[in-house]
């Protein structure tokens, strides 16, 4: 979806040949690949700015198992069936037993990514969430998570990873201690979205002002972050581009943005938005481009699970990596669409001429900068033995 503002002043070469020298272009020049019909060419030279900036011919992934916590949350956005009620037979509240069961079962897997998902803060709107969080002797969701992580880090080695939203400051530094890395998708950096009948309009913490706090605050922190874009909730072409540019700029800034996803929505029944279009899969093809042009070097994530059967033509635009996937658990926050299995992605990788390797849950550059600062010295002795000289997962622990 394009607004009236887009409008042509320099060539798509000259433009492209910007991106593949490794310069920034700027945000008017953003816009018109947007708009340009070209999409060869700007997919071409994506292409070619991966091949010149990654790890040679590989693409990665991070094994993981999905720990759903808690699936009580605050917000209600439009196109959301993660969120349950504390009514819901599907509600969970997990306790520390079954946490660690799981966790279990994930390294038995040879997972090496333990995935800490919740809603956002339950306990500040569901009275059950308050109570469950009381019998364990914490306030917050956020104690609960520091203290679950410390377990699942020393009882089975496995890096825990949390996804918990919009955090604070102090929550972040209490976390880091034992999270590798963190994770909050920006969305949009558009207020729009927070307007009446908007897909954010009864979720105060997708106010981008708030997230974009999350982003600086965890850099200023130096934690390792994972942060992305839901495409295709009603954003015109150049509000992506904006929060392509809110992401590239505070990396900039700070260094510590470890990966970029790109996930399509898709209408799921019984939500506001079931009967809303995805966005087609040229379109989405263009939108991966662009963004590669725009980040150069950084990492960009697309779901693989989210779009069967046509994942492979990502790798076309420019990605470098399909994100976590579990050999055990589903995808809670889309259990929809089940993951593809690892077998199968690396066979739809090596059709278009790379190799597949496990990651951790944190990515090379990071594992080779731990005396920066990056990496607790808690987590530290649990990552050196199982990482090789690429800074990736050593083969023989996970083949």
């Amino acid at each position: 979806m394009f607004s009236d503002n887009l409008v042509s002043t320099v060539s798509i070469q000259e433009i492209l040949s910007k991106g593949v020298e490794g310069r920034s272009i700027s945000r008017a020049e953003a816009y018109e690949l947007m708009r340009s019909d070209e999409d060869n060419i700007i997919i071409s030279a994506a292409r070619n700015i991966r091949n010149n900036n990654r790890l040679s011919d590989i693409i990665t992934y991070s094994r993981k198992v999905f720990v759903d916590l808690t699936n009580l949350c605050r917000d209600s956005c439009s196109y959301c069936t993660y969120k349950k009620d504390p009514y819901d037979k599907a509600a969970k509240m997990l306790m520390p037993s079954q946490v660690l069961a799981l966790a279990e079962l994930g390294k038995k897997f040879k997972c090496t990514e333990a995935l800490l998902v919740t809603g956002e803060r339950p306990e500040h709107k569901y009275v059950e969430a308050r109570d469950w969080l009381k019998t364990l002797g914490h306030t917050s969701t956020i104690e609960y998570i520091a203290e679950i992580s410390e377990k699942v880090l020393s009882k089975t080695g496995l890096l825990p990873h949390t996804n918990a939203g919009s955090l604070t400051k102090k929550e972040m530094s209490l976390l880091k201690n034992t999270n590798v890395s963190l994770g909050m998708m920006l969305e949009s950096s558009s207020a729009r979205l927070g307007q009446k009948n908007m897909p954010h309009y009864h979720a105060p913490s997708k106010d981008p002002r708030i997230r974009i706090r999350t982003l600086e605050d965890a850099g200023q922190l130096r934690i390792p972050f994972t942060t992305g874009l839901l495409l295709g909730i009603g954003e015109y072409a150049e509000e992506i581009i904006d929060s392509l540019l809110v992401i590239k700029e505070i990396n900039e800034k700070y260094g510590h943005i470890q990966e970029v996803i790109l996930q399509n929505f898709m209408p799921k029944a019984g939500t506001e938005m079931e009967n809303a279009n995805p966005i087609g899969l040229n379109y989405f093809l263009k939108i991966i481009a662009v963004a590669r042009i725009i980040l150069q070097d950084m990492n960009i994530q697309v779901p693989p699970n989210l779009n069967p059967g046509i994942f492979g033509n990502f790798l076309d635009a420019g990605i470098n990596d399909w994100g976590g996937i579990s050999p055990v658990t589903i995808d809670y926050v889309n259990p929809e669409f089940p993951w593809p299995t690892i077998d199968t992605v690396r066979t739809t990788t090596r059709s278009k001429g790379y190799n597949l390797r496990a990651r951790l849950p944190i990515y090379p550059e990071f594992v080779f900068n731990m005396d920066s600062g990056y990496v607790s010295e808690t987590i530290r002795r649990y990552i050196e033995p199982i990482y090789d000289s690429s800074g990736l997962v050593r083969e023989e622990l996970i083949n």
